[in-house]
């Protein structure tokens, strides 16, 4: 197992489990972002993974984002180098061609809440707070978070967290669409893992398949996804994976899915 920078990774089964790991307060650096898109590219490598949890180590933070000391002397190469980390680490966190589940177990804030942006789903514990506060210290945005967030939240709320600051509770954020759940202090890991044991009963293939598509829908328009649709549904049929399924359930057994 590679050693990656402020990141702590565990593989059981089908399914990784991600720790930030940078106390207190979980910040992203440059080594550490190089070292999440290095992580990314591993699992990628590792067909037995078909899910990623990622979550923050302890109770109180899931990440603040970077560390603003990156940008204190305003020199504006560094600056360059941090947003191109960031972009491209989370880049590749939207591209695990499994399905990535954030925990928010306490604050996300700034790049904190883009990195579970870039997640396919969000739960958030009940304590969990969320905010893009760039903007009050001169900065924007800059790993996907003007972007990802109206897609999930609508162009109003979007504003009001980037434009105005607003830091939201776990309550709200469900009530936006900016999670999918809310659970107890505590129990967000263990959600999360129970959603990834459903996501392992899943055709690795079709997964794969139906995530390009749904990701889609964001930069394609409907007539063309329609096509494609149709293109990717007939391409399963050149693995083993489909005829494994179909076949598992006629004979009322659990499939055993080959990881291509």
């Amino acid at each position: 197992m590679s050693n990656y920078t402020n990141l702590k990774l565990t593989i059981d089964n089908h399914i990784a489990v991600l720790t930030l790991n940078n106390p207190p307060a979980h910040t992203w650096t440059k080594d550490s972002l190089a070292s999440l898109k290095q992580l990314i590219s591993d699992l990628n490598a590792n067909k037995q993974v078909t899910a990623l949890v990622v979550h923050g180590d302890g109770e109180k933070f899931f990440s603040a984002g970077a560390d603003l000391n990156s940008f204190a002397s305003g020199d504006k190469g560094q600056a360059a180098e941090m947003a191109i980390a960031f972009g491209e680490a989370f880049e590749a966190l939207s591209n695990f061609r499994g399905v990535s589940i954030a925990c928010i177990n306490g604050y996300a804030m700034g790049g904190g809440l883009e990195c579970a942006l870039a997640c396919d789903i969000r739960i958030a514990e009940s304590h969990a707070q969320m905010a893009l506060p760039e903007l009050s210290v001169g900065l924007l945005p800059c790993a996907g978070g003007t972007q990802n967030l109206p897609w999930l939240v609508g162009e109003g709320w979007a504003k009001r967290m980037i434009l105005c600051g607003e830091r939201i509770k776990a309550d709200k954020a469900l009530q936006i669409g900016l999670v999918e759940e809310v659970v107890e202090s505590g129990k967000g890991l263990q959600t999360a893992l129970e959603l990834a044991q459903k996501v392992a009963k899943q055709s690795p293939d079709a997964i794969a398949s139906s995530k390009t598509l749904i990701m889609s829908a964001r930069y394609q328009p409907p007539s063309f996804n329609w096509i494609k649709e149709r293109e990717l549904f007939i391409k399963l049929f050149d693995g083993d994976n489909q005829q494994e399924g179909v076949n598992a359930f006629l004979e009322k057994r659990s499939p055993e899915w080959k990881q291509s």
